[in-house]
């Protein structure tokens, strides 16, 4: 993560004078244990000239995560928060091994490989093809590896036919994640967003039609929208882009986000053609550390054939010892996480996975039976795709979504309050993202939180009229391009 050069030279906001280290307490941590092994304090932000016994070290660390959120009580996010301690044994035990280095570990790019042919078949990637795939940091690495070959098997064909090639773009929804935006900018590809509306979230088939030409590299769809959980139109998405190759006129391959549905769709909806049963998808990724039930960070990416990913992609090297291809931003990279999907993939199986999201989607229908009973919310997603509750406010209330977020956070549950994508930004939701540890008890307190949190605020809060602009103002969620705020 990028960070600024942190109080090197802190200036006192009232006196605006230059404070230095030495006379600056908040330089300096202080614990309160310097009877038991520290006697001076020691500096946050430079290095000590000293070590420090291991449990002191250790200990300050522990009280300063103690400030952090609880895991257990995180519904805005979709990375996993609890594994078997089995699980975590083995990614302790492989903490210690690159995965890069295939020749001193090659068992574990055995099961690597075992964990591609898994998800290949888990997505019906025709077996009659020569499917290929690779583990990833997390979807956002994926999602640039699958745009990169979209983008080169693009410009491989324009140059076949002796056309320009300098101006390609990628169509997808403004609904997308902020690694479609990071992808286009860092490989220069103009990204083309559908509009959304106030009563459509999620890509409209017709709207993207209109945005696809000669220089589209591809179209997206994505399983399972970031923002209320919803799964885009992908057949009928796929179908359209048939249509118009039938007719002569372009021939265009999709990528399917499947960072949060990959590891459920499969199990919720079988009969949901979304995947490499659609000849008009070419790749493939989610995110292990989603609802593949992995701590962070590892996602996936599958091509339905090798003839997908070009071969000025892959890189072989030998410097660790024999010939190993390698498709990857990064290069060294910790094999604990692939173990542990490769555990998840043994432990529970199908049925297990079938089990353990039957179980998250009853829980996230019931929660939003609730929230539709309240009389102040309306229910926007009730959970009947990603088991993700997705609500807003109804009518002109005293109060915003963003007061129940804060007033929530005091019991230590953190429910994100944001806005829509654009086109439908005058819309501020509230999300609830079921996952392991939310169990139905958790979910009884949780309503019954919201409910006096609903109590109090319509009793202190004065009416409010705040109009679109103010929402914005009080959102939390950062912007980058303009109107879109990516939501983890």
């Amino acid at each position: 993560m990028l960070t600024n050069n942190h109080r090197i030279s802190k200036r006192n906001s009232a006196t605006k004078t230059t404070v230095s280290e030495s006379d600056n307490s908040e330089e300096y941590l202080t614990p309160a244990y310097s009877a038991r092994g520290l006697s001076e304090p020691v500096s946050k932000y430079s290095m000590s000239e000293t070590p420090l016994e291991a449990d002191v070290a250790a200990q300050i660390i522990k009280d300063e995560l103690n400030l952090d959120g609880n895991p257990a009580l995180n519904l805005a996010s979709f990375v996993t928060t609890w594994m078997d301690k089995e699980a975590e044994e083995l990614m302790l035990l492989t903490l210690n091994k690159n995965f890069v280095d295939a020749e001193e570990y090659p068992q574990t790019v055995e099961i690597h490989d075992r964990c591609v042919n898994i998800l290949a078949s888990l997505f019906n990637a025709p077996h009659e093809k020569n499917y290929t795939g690779c583990a990833t940091v997390g979807s956002s690495e994926a999602i640039h590896l699958a745009g990169l070959a979209l983008k080169w098997n693009w410009k491989k064909k324009r140059d076949k036919e002796n056309l320009p090639s300098s101006n390609p773009n990628i169509v997808m929804g403004q609904n997308v994640q902020v690694c479609w935006e990071k992808f286009a900018r860092y490989f220069e590809v103009e990204p083309r967003y559908v509009p959304l509306s106030n009563d459509r979230f999620v890509i409209g088939v017709d709207e993207a039609l209109k945005k696809v030409d000669e220089n589209t590299i591809g179209v997206v769809g994505i399983l399972g929208s970031t923002y209320t959980g919803e799964y885009e139109p992908i057949e009928e998405l796929a179908l359209a882009l048939d249509e118009l190759a039938l007719k002569g006129k372009l021939d265009i391959p999709m990528h399917i986000d499947a960072a949060s549905g990959g590891f459920v769709a499969p199990f919720l909806q079988p009969e949901f053609k979304w995947d490499f049963r659609l000849e008009r998808v070419v790749s493939i990724n989610t995110s292990g550390h989603k609802y593949g039930l992995v701590y962070p960070g590892i996602g996936w990416v599958v091509w339905r054939d090798a003839d997908c990913l070009p071969e000025e992609l892959i890189f072989h090297v030998n410097y660790l010892g024999g010939d190993h291809p390698t498709f990857q931003l990064n290069f060294s990279r910790g094999a604990s996480q692939v173990i542990a999907q490769y555990y998840n993939f043994l432990r529970l199986g199908k049925s297990g996975y079938r089990s353990i999201m039957t179980s998250l989607q009853k829980t996230a229908v019931w929660i939003a039976d609730q929230i539709s009973g309240l009389s102040e919310f309306e229910v926007v997603h009730s959970g009947k795709d990603l088991p993700v509750v997705c609500f807003k406010v109804k009518g002109d209330q005293s109060f915003t979504v963003f007061e129940i977020s804060d007033m929530l956070k005091q019991r230590g549950w953190i429910v994100p309050a944001y806005t829509m994508a654009p086109d439908a930004e005058d819309i501020a939701v509230l999300r609830i993202v079921v996952k392991e540890g939310l169990s139905l008890d958790l979910a009884h307190i949780l309503i019954n939180d919201i409910k006096f949190v609903l109590e109090h605020l319509k009793t202190t809060t004065q009416k409010d009229t705040t109009d679109v602009k103010s929402i914005k103002e009080h959102s939390p969620v950062k912007t980058n391009r303009t109107g879109h705020r990516g939501v983890c």
